[in-house]
This record gives C-alpha cells, sequence and structure tokens, in this order.
C-alpha cells in the first residue's frame, strides 16, 4: 500500500486533543465565544452523565457535508450518550452557492464552517480526508478513477484508528441506489474500513508512526429511500429520532435540522420539522459478534456499560479492572440518582471521586502485565471518561472562561454592559504588541480554587507571554477574576490558513502541509486561554480560543476567534482570464488590505512577461488606520500575444518586506469566517477572441460569482443592476442584461418585474439567463418550457459537444466557434438543462455523459419580437474564472448579438 505520510505518536495523540467540534471526548479550548444552550448548565450536565455511563462510541462516514444523518447522530450523542464522530470525505467544493461568491475551495471552507456550525447540535467530533468534491459524478468507478482508491481508504482508515468506535455507520449503501458516485463511494469505504482498520497489514506506516489496529464490532448503512422497494437490504435497526427529550425541550430530529439549517449555502435555510414521531432505519452490513435480525440498538449484543471497558483485556491479567470499573461506574449512578437541574453542584463530590478513581485505573493499567495493544486500548477508553468527568465538573460547578482581545482603551463598564466589548482587530500581525484579557467564574457556592490562569500559543514560538493579574486564588460564587496578559506576535508566525491546498481546481485532493493536521477540520487557532481550577483535589480545565470582537448591524456583537495574517493583504484581479490576440491593452487591478495597526505607506508593481509594460510602472498606497482597502488599477500593454499561457504577479512592499500573496475572506454574516490564501497572480492565456465594441451591458448577480469581472478583462463594461433598476429604471439604454447564478432564487424582484424584462426583450434587448434552480421553473421566458423535478447535469466537463446549428449568430460572430471552444473545460460541463420547450426556442448544441440521454436543453436561443432571450446552463460562472478561452468566445458572441451583421437575417428562423 502506499504511504501517505507518517508521523510520530505524540503528533497523533495531539490531533485527538484540538478537533474542532462541540463533544465531550476530549479537553480542548473551545473556538466558540458561547454554548448552544441546550450545551450549557443542567442541560448540559445531564448528557455528561449519560455520556459517563456508557461506552458507546460510532463512527458516520458520508460524502459531503450535509449528507449526514443528523438525527440518528443527535439521538445517539445526546439521547444515548455515544461518543460520536462524524468523517465527511470532501468538504464540497463542487457544490453551489446561494449565499456568497465563494466557489471551489473557498466553497469548501464555507461548507466546512458550515458543517462545524451543524455539528454542535449533532454532538459529534468531526474529520475530513484530503479528497476533494470535483463536481457531481454519477458512478463510484468515476470518483475512484478521480481519487484513487487507496488515498481515499488510507484516511478512513487512520481516521477509525484515531476514534475506535465500536459501530460503523453510513447513509450510504456503496450502490447505485445512493445516487451520486461520491455518495457510492463514501458507503463503499464504510464497509471496507469494518475490516481495514484492524488489518496491522493495512497502511502500516499508521501503525509504525504510533496508532494502533482496531477491529469495529459492527457496520450500518441507512436503508435506501429510494431503490429498496423489494426489500432486499433488511431493516435491522429503526432508530426513533423523533423522541422527545424533555430536558433539551425538543426532539432530537428537531435539533439535528436546527443544525441542519446552518448549512445555508446549499438551501439557502432549513426548516425543523413538526413535534412527533420520527424514525431512520438502518441494514446491517457486517458484525463480528452474533446478532439478531431485529435490534432495539446498534449496540445490541456489545457491553457498554463502563465495566465493558475490560473486554478490551484479550490476554487476562485483568482481573484488577472489572472493580474498579464498577465502582466508577457507581459513582456516576449515584450522581444520576442525586442530580438536581436547579442544584447541580449537589453531584459535585462523586464527579470529582469519579475522577479519581479513573486516574487511579490508567495508572493501573499503564503499570499492569497487559499487553501493549490491550493497555493502548484500555487507557484510550479510560482516558475519554476521564475527559467526560472534566468536562462535567465545570457544568456541576458553574465554571467558565473568556477570553478576548484587549482593547486599546477599556470602556466604561456601564457601556460594556449594555454593548458587549469594544470592537478589535480581527487580524493579528507578525510583530504586534497586544493585550489578551481572561475572565475566569465560579457560579456556585462550592468551595472551588483557581490554581491559575495562562494563555497558550498554539505554534510553539516565543510570543513572549506576560501575565498581569492574580495567579491563584479562592473562588467566590459569581465573583469573576479577571488577568491580563501581553504579548508579541512572533516575526515568524504563522498565517491562520488552511492546511490544506492544491495548486489548481483540476487536482481532486489538497496537498497537506502539515501532516499533524490532516483529518481536522482546521488547524488550530493561534490563541488559547486556559483556567486550571481545582476542585477536592482535582484539577479542573476550562479553555476557550481566544476571541476578537466586532459590531454587525442586525446581528449585534460578534466574537470571532483572533487569528494572524500579513501586514498587507493583497489580491489581483481577476485570478485568470483572456488576453486577445491584438489587444492593445488590458486592464488589471489590485486591491491592498491593510491590517497594520495605524498609518501605512508602500507600494505595488506588476512583474510582467518579458517586453510586456504597465501604466504606471507601479503604484502607491497608504492606509489610515487598520482594515483600510485601496485598489490599484493598472493598465497593461501586451506585446507580441501568442497563443499561450502568460503570469502576472502582483508585489507589493512596504517597510522593506515584499508581500505576493492575499487572503479572501470566506462565508457570509451569521456564519464563522475562514481565510483562504492565493498568490497575487494573474493565470492569462493569449486567445483570438474579439468583442463587439461599444456594449453596454447590465448584470443581475444572483448568488454570486465572477462573470462580470471576466467579461471586464476582454474590455466590456459590465453595470450591476439593483433591485430598483429592475423595478423601474430605463432597460432600454443597456445592448445586454446579462442575468447572474441562480438569479430567480436570489432575487425575488424578477419574478414581480419578470414583463418588464420581456418587454425589453421584445423591443429589441438581448436577455441571457445563466443557471438557474427549479425556482426558474415557472416560465419566466417568452414561451413555455419545463426544468422537471431532477434537472439534468452533465458532469463531464470533457463530454462530447455537437453544434446543432452552426449557422446561428451565436457561432459565426465576431468569433467563429468549433469544437477546440469545448476543450479544456473544467469542473462540469454544465447543470440544470431544461426538460422540454416551446419550438419557437431552438436547441443550439448537444451533450452528454455516459450513459445519459443527449442532452439539448443547455443553450436555447428565442427570437421573441425584435430582440433574442437565451437560456444557458452551460457552466461559464466556473470556466470563465478559471480563464478558459473557448468559454471566453462562446460568451462574448452572445454579448455582442446586439451589434451582430447575421442577426437581422436570423430574423423569425425559430
Amino acid at each position: 500500500m502506499k504511504r501517505y505520510l507518517s508521523v510520530g505518536l505524540s503528533l497523533l495523540l495531539g490531533t485527538m486533543l484540538f478537533a474542532q467540534s462541540a463533544s465531550d471526548s476530549s479537553v480542548q479550548a473551545s473556538p466558540n465565544a458561547r454554548e448552544l444552550p441546550i450545551d450549557r448548565g443542567s442541560a448540559a450536565l445531564w448528557q455528561s452523565l449519560k455520556k459517563l455511563h456508557t461506552r458507546a462510541s460510532l463512527i458516520m462516514v458520508t460524502a459531503h457535508p450535509d449528507d449526514e444523518d443528523g438525527g440518528m447522530l443527535a439521538y445517539e450523542s445526546r439521547g444515548q450518550g455515544a461518543r460520536v464522530a462524524l468523517l465527511t470525505l470532501n468538504r464540497g467544493e463542487g457544490g453551489a452557492n446561494v449565499m456568497s461568491a465563494n466557489y471551489f475551495d473557498g466553497l469548501g471552507l464555507v461548507r466546512t464552517e458550515e458543517l462545524l456550525a451543524a455539528g454542535r447540535y449533532y454532538g459529534v467530533d468531526q474529520y475530513w480526508t484530503r479528497v476533494v468534491d470535483y463536481g457531481f459524478s454519477k458512478t463510484k468507478a468515476e470518483s475512484i478513477a478521480k481519487w484513487t482508491h487507496d488515498r481515499v481508504l488510507y484516511d478512513v482508515v487512520r481516521v477509525v484508528r484515531m476514534t475506535r468506535p465500536l459501530v460503523v455507520t453510513s447513509v450510504f449503501v456503496g450502490g447505485p441506489t445512493d445516487g451520486h458516485g461520491n455518495h457510492q463511494t463514501a458507503g463503499a469505504m464504510a464497509q471496507e474500513v469494518f475490516k481495514a482498520a484492524g488489518d496491522p497489514k493495512m497502511f502500516p506506516d499508521q501503525i509504525a508512526a504510533g496508532l494502533k489496529p482496531w477491529t469495529p464490532l459492527k457496520d450500518y448503512a441507512r436503508t435506501p429511500w429510494f431503490g429498496n422497494d423489494d426489500g432486499k437490504l433488511a431493516v435491522n435497526v429503526d432508530v426513533p429520532e423523533g423522541e422527545y427529550d424533555p430536558v433539551l425541550g425538543a426532539s432530537y430530529v428537531q435539533i439535528a435540522r436546527e443544525g441542519l439549517g446552518h448549512q445555508k449555502s446549499q438551501t439557502g435555510g432549513g426548516m425543523i420539522p413538526k413535534a412527533g414521531a420520527a424514525s431512520t432505519t438502518y441494514h446491517r452490513f457486517g458484525s463480528v459478534i452474533p446478532a439478531q435480525d431485529k435490534e432495539k440498538s446498534f449496540f445490541d449484543g456489545i457491553d457498554v456499560s463502563l465495566a465493558g471497558i475490560a473486554t478490551l483485556a484479550k490476554g487476562g491479567k485483568a482481573d484488577f479492572l472489572v472493580p474498579g470499573l464498577q465502582k466508577v461506574n457507581g459513582l456516576v449512578e449515584g450522581a444520576i440518582a442525586e442530580y438536581s437541574a436547579g442544584e447541580p453542584e449537589k453531584i459535585a463530590p462523586k464527579l470529582a471521586e469519579g475522577w479519581k478513581e479513573t486516574e487511579a485505573l490508567i495508572q493501573k493499567v499503564k503499570g499492569s502485565q497487559l499487553s501493549e495493544e490491550d493497555k493502548y486500548n484500555i487507557t484510550f477508553e479510560l482516558d475519554v471518561k476521564k475527559a467526560q468527568f472534566n468536562n462535567a465538573l465545570p457544568q456541576s460547578l458553574g465554571l467558565s472562561v473568556a477570553a478576548i482581545l484587549a482593547p486599546d482603551q477599556e470602556p466604561n463598564p456601564l457601556y460594556a454592559l449594555f454593548m458587549g466589548d469594544p470592537e478589535t482587530t480581527r487580524v493579528l500581525i507578525p510583530g504586534q504588541h497586544f493585550g489578551v484579557k481572561v475572565h475566569a467564574v465560579s457560579e456556585s457556592s462550592a468551595p472551588v480554587t483557581l490554581q491559575g490562569i495562562k494563555v497558550e500559543a498554539r505554534d510553539g514560538k516565543d510570543w513572549a507571554i506576560k501575565s498581569k493579574g492574580v495567579a491563584h486564588a479562592e473562588m467566590a460564587r459569581n465573583k469573576p477574576v479577571d488577568a491580563r496578559f501581553d504579548l508579541s506576535v512572533p516575526e515568524n508566525a504563522a498565517y491562520t490558513r488552511p492546511y490544506f491546498s492544491r495548486p489548481d481546481i483540476e487536482q481532486s485532493y489538497y496537498d497537506i502541509s502539515d501532516q499533524k493536521y490532516l483529518n481536522l477540520p482546521v488547524g488550530p487557532y493561534p490563541l488559547e486561554a486556559w483556567a486550571e481550577f481545582q476542585y477536592q483535589g482535582v484539577p479542573v480545565q476550562v479553555g476557550q480560543v481566544v476571541q476578537s470582537s466586532k459590531r454587525v448591524t442586525g446581528i449585534g456583537e460578534v466574537l470571532e476567534p483572533l487569528v494572524v495574517g500579513p501586514a498587507v493583504s493583497l489580491n489581483i484581479s481577476p485570478r485568470a482570464g483572456v488576453v486577445a490576440l491584438n489587444a492593445k491593452k488590458f486592464d488589471v487591478t489590485t486591491t491592498v488590505h491593510s491590517n497594520i495597526k495605524g498609518a501605512g505607506k508602500g507600494g505595488v508593481k506588476l512583474e510582467l512577461p518579458q517586453g510586456w509594460t504597465s501604466s504606471p510602472a507601479s503604484g502607491e498606497f497608504s492606509s489610515k488606520e487598520d482594515g483600510d482597502e485601496q485598489s490599484l488599477r493598472f493598465e497593461v500593454t501586451p506585446s507580441a500575444v501568442a497563443e499561450k499561457s502568460y503570469q502576472i504577479t502582483a508585489v507589493a512592499e512596504i517597510d522593506g518586506k515584499k508581500f505576493r500573496e492575499g487572503y479572501e475572506v470566506t462565508g457570509y454574516p451569521g456564519l464563522r469566517p475562514y481565510y483562504l490564501y492565493r498568490p497575487s497572480a494573474l493565470r492569462i492565456s493569449g486567445v483570438d477572441v474579439k468583442v463587439a465594441e461599444g456594449l453596454r451591458v447590465g448584470y443581475i448577480m444572483g448568488s454570486g460569482d465572477d462573470v462580470p469581472t471576466s467579461l471586464e478583462s476582454i474590455g466590456i463594461r459590465v453595470t450591476s443592476l439593483a433591485p430598483n433598476d429592475v423595478a423601474s429604471a430605463d432597460l432600454s439604454r443597456y445592448d445586454v442584461i446579462l442575468l447572474g447564478v441562480r438569479a430567480y432564487a436570489a432575487r425575488p424582484e424578477l419574478k414581480t418585474y419578470n414583463s418588464r424584462l420581456l418587454d425589453y426583450v421584445k423591443n429589441g434587448g438581448v436577455m441571457i439567463v445563466q443557471y438557474n434552480t427549479p425556482e426558474f421553473d415557472h416560465n419566466f421566458g417568452p414561451y413555455p418550457y419545463s426544468m422537471g423535478e431532477n434537472p439534468e447535469e452533465v458532469t463531464d466537463e470533457a463530454s462530447k459537444i455537437s453544434i446543432l446549428d452552426p449557422k446561428n449568430p451565436i457561432f459565426q460572430w465576431p468569433n467563429p466557434i468549433t469544437q477546440r471552444d469545448f476543450e479544456g473545460w473544467v469542473e462540469e460541463r454544465g447543470s440544470k438543462f431544461l426538460k422540454t420547450w416551446d419550438p419557437q426556442y431552438v436547441a443550439l448544441l448537444s451533450t452528454q455523459d455516459e450513459a445519459q440521454e443527449p442532452q439539448k436543453g443547455g443553450l436555447l436561443y428565442a427570437r421573441y419580437g425584435n430582440g433574442v432571450y437565451i437560456y444557458n446552463a452551460y457552466a461559464f460562472y466556473r470556466q470563465l474564472p478559471e480563464g478558459v478561452p473557448g468559454a471566453f468566445r462562446l460568451i462574448a458572441n452572445m454579448v455582442s448579438l446586439p451589434k451582430n451583421p447575421n442577426l437581422a437575417s436570423a430574423a423569425g428562423s425559430n
């Protein structure tokens, strides 16, 4: 088997500590400023008691964010107390986005954060593999061909060995009923890892690095919603996810759907089902223990009591285990019996005693004559219990810690009481001096000692941390203890960025910059604050990632993890494009975002191909304060453009330091952002592309795309149309009106004023509607059409294209379109092809995936009155930002139609 990484045991164990999800299986600094209401106080404590009372554990393997069975995950984690992990193969980079203009790897970060937000409701630890969602695939074979079998299985095996679940589950069965090829692969991997993870010959480098083989006891997959009418896959387990939890005030599926609603990029928002019975059914694909056909739970036949941990001692010599485990179990059951929502501190003594007994048992195991593998397995589960005791004690005693970047000037306490913390910077820069405030509180009357407060840097570098405040204190009820720390960002501090990247979107997997973070959602944030309390001789650790503060209109105070970034972020627009062979000049725009805390001044220049020049040769920028942005426009004069690739790199210089990259803040209001870095470079290809002169194009942006920027790169001036423009502006001033992707889903005024748009066409305008979702399936065009419930997609970007009407003006002028113009496309051909249409529409192209009927509804052309109406399902919004030459030539012809000399002769040709 191919070796993909080799890391030390300490790194592998380290990854267990900072997996960023809301779960109780480890002691970690929370990245969240506030936990969910169901994860606070007595409600959280009750769930922790459930977890302490069982060793049940499972993992779910899915393909994309939002594939997961959240109701089942919430039922098992919150209802049954199981330790639950969610492994998602990819980050959904190839999906759509109705919330922001982030696509490809930017969308992958958006969907990662969305799933992390959803996972807080499910109550799971989360992991990912390194493979990328390259777009919709229709077969498992295609997925495996893109990803390679061992690359996927390696990571799945690794995560199972890291989490060591008793049960493996998936929402997919690994066959055609799963639909998407990625889904089928996820189902197949779940079944394969059931056997592979326990085989020491499988990926032995993982074993050499410190992991141990692990064989789960059972393997399940959700029965297919469609295609299982013959009952070939029997129902073995029925999970009652609609069961009501009176402590949490909702059913598990309701809690899960609230979490799913945070995955807005795909749907715009979710819904919460009404109260009532609901269940989901699972088929058992494998079991290494005897199992009945009909089971009450995934864990039937498995000893999931605390005493069951002793079953991990395969080699005997474990007589000491059972009495110790029974003692811990008795303390947990005593705490459950004495639990009071109004007096949670009453059970703190039993929790403290349980921690002590667990720690003592761990030491006995380490000093025993058990085999190393038995010690590993038993200690793993005891460490989980120890962490769960640690997490239950703060819930019982009301212990908390909050850490935030200190403002330059402390506010009036009354102001802070009503308005929250003052706004701070979001991005620290190397060399910056700053302060952190840490606020520790005990909200019970139980005697608790604060042993110390500390701020830690996760990168292990010297941040010159100096403490100002109380280091040791006896906590009084509701009397906070505050400490301040002064720090300096090291000059060589790493920026907060993904640990995964790829050189281009054609690579179907990520390269890993730091192997110790492999399979985690993201790498750690730079700073954590920890308070160590002591209660009845037990050390209790509570931590939080240091936060920044800002105010957002309509939301209020927003706290986000503090990050490290460059003094200036330099972006170039466009990032990819074409230059006409006869181009005399074209524009390049650079944008400098300053993170300098105060005034700054510097310069920007372009590194150009030999013989090319820019005006100006260099530009100056200045900023007055943190967060300022300035755009510098360069007019580039090319020389001897040939049909080949070129690169232009923007370079910013300030105080003798050069910057050649910038970041994009991904996400949207209400979602925790993340930072996607790219080189400040423009990839450009010399292309024989022509455009009619003097075009006036109005663009109605939908859910977000970069098409206008791409059009401007070939000399087309684009005006963005606001809702008021659609409603009342003089549309006749535009030669072309172009609708962005998903416009009818994102712009409600289009439905209201659709008749104005059709009148615009009737009076001589050209209207081009790009890819739209079924919200468009209401005959908004001049003639009837239908999209259907499941609109067709053509996912093979290299699928054969047939030009059905080569004499159509779109293919004639100003660029003659040939088969060559459909070469080099990326990601997909298109999505949401129309199913039927009135004869007044002319189908111009046909294409298809393997085993698919020819799809002719992707580019439809209709004369209406004196104008032209076009529906285009081909993925120009993906091709143009990636600089695909043929896509530029074809869209140039579309927007040039108003001045096409062949248009008059084609009138009435429908």
